[in-house]
C-alpha cells in the first residue's frame, strides 16, 4: 500500500485494453482534493504526449491535481496531433469519473515509441476502472503492478517518519540515463508542505537517484516523477521530510538498476578524491557509460584497465599514478598499474548480483556515484525488435 499509505489518497490498477488479452494497463493514483504537487520531467526535446499534457495542466492550476493516471503498454509519444488528442481524452474521462477538473489529472504513458496510440480500445473502460478506487488494502500493489512493462516486479516502497509517510511506485528497466533516469514515479506524502518546498525537495532527491542512473545512455521521451502532498499530517520537520524523499528516490533508483532490462549485475559506480563534487560525478558517469567496462562487468572480470582508461579521459583532473581502482573494497590497482590482492575475493564479489566498483583519484575532497548495469545478451534480445 505504498502510494495509498498517505492520508488523502487511494489508487487503483487493471486492465483498460492497451495491451489486450485483460493485462493490466492502467493505474489511477487520486488525492481526495486538490493537492500540492511537484513534479520534474524528461529533458528530451522530443517529450511525449502526456509529458506535454502534464506540464501544461500544471502550469494552468498553479502546481495543484487531484491525482494521476498511468498507461503502460504505449508510451503515445512522437504520434503527434493525435497523441495530444489521446492524451486529452484519458484526463478528460479520469476528470469526469472522479468529478476533478480536466487539467486537475496529470499523466503518465510508457511502451513503445512511435506507435498510434489506440485510444479506441479504451472505450468504456476508464470510469468502470476509476470506480475500483479504494476498493481494496492491495490497491496501491494494483497501480504498481498496472504500470510495468518489461520490468520483472511492482517497485514500491513506504517510508514512515515521524508523523508523517511518503510512499510511491515506479517502474523503469531500460532507455535510463541522466537527466533523467523509460521510467515513471509517483510519489505521495501528507506532511503538510509548500510547493516550492515541495518542489526543491523533490529536485534534491531526484539528483542522486534518478539523475544518477544510467543503463543504456538513452534518455526516454516520458521520463516523469510526480509528488503530491495532501497536507493531512499537518505540519513536520522538513529536514525529515527532505530524507524521506532522498530515501524513497534513492531506492526506486537501486530497484530499476536491479530490475534493468538483460541485466545480471547492477552496479555502483563510486568516485572519490576528485577536484570537485562535479568533476567525480562526471568520472562516475564517463565509466558507467562505457560498453567496454558494462561488458568486462557482465563477464565478472575485474578488469580496471578498462576503467582507468576511461576516467582518464572523462575531461576531468586525472592523474594515474595517484588513482586507485578498487571492486567490493579490494583494491585491484594502484598508481596505474596492478596491486597485489586476493584474487578469490574479487572473483567472489564479481558474482554477486550487487556490484561496487570505487576510483580514488587521489586529488580532492571531491565525491560523486551513479548507478549502472552490465550489458549482455539480455539486453540485446529486448530490444532488437519492436514486436
Amino acid at each position: 500500500m505504498s502510494v495509498t499509505a498517505a492520508k488523502g489518497f487511494s489508487a487503483t490498477g487493471g486492465p483498460v485494453g492497451i495491451k489486450g488479452s485483460g493485462r493490466s494497463d492502467m493505474a489511477i493514483v487520486l488525492a481526495d482534493a486538490p493537492v500540492v504537487t511537484a513534479a520534474v520531467f524528461t529533458q528530451n526535446k522530443a517529450a511525449a504526449a502526456p509529458v506535454q499534457i502534464s506540464r501544461a495542466h500544471l502550469k494552468a492550476t498553479g502546481n495543484m491535481s487531484r491525482g494521476v493516471v498511468l498507461t503502460s503498454g504505449n508510451a503515445n509519444a512522437a504520434t503527434g496531433a493525435a497523441g495530444l488528442a489521446a492524451a486529452t481524452t484519458i484526463t478528460h474521462e479520469v476528470a469526469q469519473a472522479v468529478d476533478a477538473a480536466d487539467n486537475e489529472i496529470l499523466i503518465c504513458q510508457t511502451g513503445l515509441i512511435g506507435i498510434p496510440f489506440p485510444i479506441d480500445a479504451l472505450e468504456g473502460a476508464i470510469a468502470p476502472l476509476a470506480n475500483t478506487l479504494g476498493s481494496s488494502e492491495d490497491d496501491g500493489n494494483r497501480a504498481a503492478v498496472a504500470i510495468m512493462t518489461t520490468d520483472t516486479f511492482a517497485k514500491e516502497v513506504l517510508v514512515v517518519g515521524d508523523g508523517f509517510v511518503v510512499g510511491a511506485m515506479a517502474k523503469g528497466a531500460a532507455m535510463l540515463e541522466p537527466n533523467m533516469a523509460t521510467m515513471l514515479s509517483v510519489i505521495t506524502t501528507d506532511a503538510e508542505v509548500s510547493q516550492e518546498e515541495l518542489a526543491a525537495m523533490l529536485i534534491d532527491a531526484v539528483g542522486p537517484s534518478f539523475n544518477s542512473l544510467i543503463v543504456d545512455g538513452a534518455t526516454s521521451t516520458n521520463d516523469t516523477v510526480i509528488a503530491l502532498a495532501s497536507g493531512l499530517a499537518g505540519p513536520v520537520d522538513n529536514a525529515a521530510l527532505r530524507a524521506a524523499l532522498a530515501k524513497v528516490c534513492l531506492t526506486l533508483a537501486e530497484f530499476m538498476a536491479f530490475d534493468a532490462e538483460g541485466a545480471t549485475k547492477a552496479v555502483r559506480i563510486k568516485v572519490t578524491g576528485a577536484k570537485s563534487d562535479n568533476e567525480a560525478h562526471q568520472g562516475a558517469r564517463k565509466v558507467a557509460n562505457s560498453l567496454l567496462v558494462k561488458c568486462s562487468l557482465n563477464g565478472e572480470d575485474p578488469y580496471w584497465g578498462r576503467v582507468l582508461s576511461e576516467v582518464a579521459t572523462a575531461g576531468i583532473d586525472c592523474d594515474p599514478l595517484l588513482t586507485t581502482i578498487s571492486y567490493g573494497g579490494t583494491v585491484v590497482s594502484r598508481a596505474g598499474e596492478a596491486a597485489v590482492h586476493d584474487h578469490d575475493l574479487v572473483a567472489a564479489h564479481m558474482k554477486e548480483r550487487w556490484i561496487l566498483l570505487e576510483i580514488d583519484l587521489g586529488l580532492g575532497s571531491g565525491v560523486g556515484s551513479v548507478l549502472t548495469t552490465d550489458l549482455g545478451h539480455g539486453y540485446i534480445d529486448e530490444n532488437r525488435t519492436t514486436s
